[in-house]
């Protein structure tokens, strides 16, 4: 059993938990996930790794709260102890000196380029941020991006903050502000961020890695379904990737295959909020 040191909501519908699993976190690197259950006989999610303490043995994970497995993760209390936190899985992402990487976060990604930010700032690179939200009031974590990133640069839909509009429209116009090109390009988020960040980036010839989002069981590759299409072969998400060469990706395909069970991810979701799941722990 794992137990949770830390949970609470970091804007609506993103919960931030921390949870003690000393192994994965002695191994853990930039780009990595784990698989969570929230409760014995559960479904299985992937997460990636938002940050982790080698010394106090602890993972932590930024999630949006769209299924019951998440909404149910989101309501434990503090001492609450899950069955199941496996990891790391997935490869990590390469870190190397660059030169200028700028790296695009949306959602749960905010979260997630973070130690990807302080791995490749570590390793000497000039780090540029761009985080994209609906609304001003949807940004968080910001203070730990200014610590590792040369620049953060905001995108909001209704221009509370920063550019107006979406990363697609955007993303030429900050890339010729910035002093140096960007060398390589790092998109953390929902597909359509990172679809719209690659058609975006493809015209300007800058390689560009996206973690991708699909349905996953194991993680270890034996169950199939996180196939994807890249570069006209077919990869497994959890063990070639998660990341990819987003301009080789078959963006359509792996749309269709994620709505594959949206129906049935919005009646389990309806049904947990109906059910108003007791909260587990103290």
């Amino acid at each position: 059993m794992f137990k949770l040191i830390e949970s609470h909501p970091l804007v609506p519908n993103m919960h931030w938990t921390t949870v003690e699993a000393p192994e994965v976190a002695r191994s853990i690197q930039p780009g990595q996930f784990v698989i969570i259950r929230a409760e014995e006989g559960g479904e299985r999610i992937p997460l990636t790794a938002a940050d982790w303490n080698r010394e106090l043995g602890t993972i932590s994970i930024a999630f949006m709260v769209i299924g019951h497995t998440t909404h149910l993760l989101s309501t434990l209390k503090v001492g609450t102890e899950i069955p199941t936190v496996v990891g790391p899985l997935g490869n990590q992402i390469e870190i190397d000196q660059f030169g200028t990487v700028l790296l695009v976060g949306g959602c749960y990604g905010v979260g997630t380029i973070y130690p990807i930010a302080r791995a490749l700032k570590e390793k000497g690179n000039r780090v540029v941020c761009v985080v994209e939200a609906r609304s001003a009031h949807l940004f968080y974590r910001e203070e730990k991006l200014r610590e590792v990133a040369d620049q953060v640069i905001y995108i909001t839909r209704d221009g509370t903050r920063g550019f107006r509009g979406h990363v697609a429209k955007n993303l030429p116009a900050i890339i010729e502000s910035l002093e140096w090109r960007p060398d390589q390009i790092i998109v953390n988020g929902c597909n359509f961020l990172m679809k719209r960040s690659c058609d975006a980036s493809r015209s300007l010839n800058i390689k560009t890695l996206v973690c991708l989002n699909t349905i996953m069981i194991d993680g270890t590759g034996m169950c199939g379904v996180c196939r994807v299409t890249v570069a006209d072969k077919m990869k497994f998400a959890c063990v070639d990737g998660p990341y990819f060469d987003g301009h080789q990706v078959n963006w359509d395909e792996l749309a269709q295959r994620r709505q594959m069970y949206l129906r049935e991810e919005t009646a389990s979701v309806r049904s947990s909020e109906a059910e108003d799941i007791p909260e587990r722990g103290k």
